[in-house]
C-alpha cells in the first residue's frame, strides 16, 4: 500500500513538473495546486485502466503498421481526455500540449519510480 501511495505522489509531482516545464516552453498545461494534480493523476490512472486498453486493441493493426508510434497518440489522447473532463485546476489546451505532457510526464515518473524500486505484488 505504501508503494501505491508513493507512486501516486510521484506521478502527481511529475505532472506538476511537466506543467512547469511546458509553461516555460510556451505549452499550455495548467495545474493549479497539489489537490488538482492528485485528482488528475487518479483520473488518469482510471482512464488508462479502462479506456486505453480498448483503444489499443481497436487500433492494433494500425499500430503495427506505424511500428508502435500510434501508442504515443493514444497516450496523448488519454492525457487530453483527462484535461477536458473538467477537474478543477487541471487543463490541457490542445493535442500538442497533450502529446508533450504525456511524453514528459511518462519520462519523469518512470525515472522517479525506478528510484523507489520494483512494484509490490
Amino acid at each position: 500500500m505504501k508503494s501505491l501511495l508513493a507512486r501516486w505522489l510521484i506521478s502527481a509531482v511529475a505532472l506538476y513538473l511537466t506543467a512547469l516545464l511546458g509553461n516555460a516552453l510556451g505549452i499550455d498545461i495548467v495545474v493549479k495546486g497539489a489537490l488538482s494534480a492528485l485528482l488528475a493523476v487518479a483520473l488518469l490512472a482510471v482512464v488508462n485502466a479502462l479506456i486505453r486498453p480498448l483503444l489499443v486493441a481497436l487500433t492494433l493493426p494500425l499500430n503495427c503498421l506505424t511500428l508502435g508510434l500510434l501508442t504515443f497518440v493514444i497516450n496523448a489522447l488519454m492525457f487530453w481526455l483527462v484535461g477536458v473532463i473538467g477537474i478543477p485546476g487541471f487543463k490541457v489546451h490542445g493535442f500538442l500540449a497533450a502529446l508533450f505532457g504525456s511524453v514528459v510526464m511518462g519520462v519523469i515518473s518512470g525515472l522517479a519510480n525506478s528510484l523507489i524500486g520494483p512494484k509490490e505484488n
